[in-house]
């Protein structure tokens, strides 16, 4: 296996989770349904800081450069969240604690690759809201936000390549980007059903 047949096979066995965290029900349950610039950004910062307290956490990884992805990204989700010009809300994506508890470098780079799945979907949505607020350039920041977030994907899928030494590995890995993926799909569902709004499309 690669680091691509991963991520494709996550997409896959996600697909459904993936599409519906790409919705505009996604900044509904972000802002527990205050769809207004000032919480968007809020609850923006929140993913950010939350992001910036996990992969700092593991910027003391044991493989060098795993450690140095990590800070990586740990230094691009603080910068985010500073620019953004908003304080967090007073709330962690229960992804982040499936995240927290991921041990070895293996399992971490699967679930950063979750994370960065789930991270670019929200992002276009970012993208999105600003856009039809009439604010090019915050819909501009979060657009290139999306573009980095990939490009940390990419160094992630690099390192799956080079540290996956056998089936199990590339399995631990698998289960760790789904694990956090289905977290957030299930924060999503349950967040929208406790305010009243069908998670589902409706057709």
């Amino acid at each position: 296996m690669t680091a691509a047949d991963l991520i494709d096979d996550v997409r896959d066995d996600q697909q459904t989770e993936l599409s519906r965290l790409g919705s505009s029900k996604t900044l509904y349950a972000d802002t527990r349904g205050e769809m207004e610039p000032d919480v968007v950004l809020a609850a923006a910062a929140a993913r950010e800081q939350a992001a910036h307290d996990t992969f700092d956490a593991w910027s003391d990884d044991d493989h060098d450069d795993a450690a140095a992805l990590f800070a990586d990204a740990a230094g691009e989700t603080a910068e985010r969240r500073d620019s953004l010009g908003a304080d967090p809300v007073d709330r962690t994506p229960a992804m982040h604690d499936v995240l927290a508890d991921l041990d070895g470098t293996v399992e971490r780079l699967g679930g950063f690759v979750g994370w960065s799945l789930v991270d670019k979907k929200v992002k276009e949505q970012y993208t999105g809201f600003f856009t039809g607020q009439a604010d090019p350039q915050t819909a501009s920041t979060f657009r290139s936000a999306g573009s980095d977030v990939v490009d940390l994907r990419n160094e992630a899928a690099e390192l799956l390549d080079a540290v996956c030494e056998s089936d199990d590995d590339w399995d631990a890995a698998a289960a760790a980007a789904i694990d956090v993926i289905s977290t957030a799909y299930d924060e999503y569902f349950e967040t929208l059903e406790d305010l009243g709004v069908n998670p589902k499309p409706v057709c």
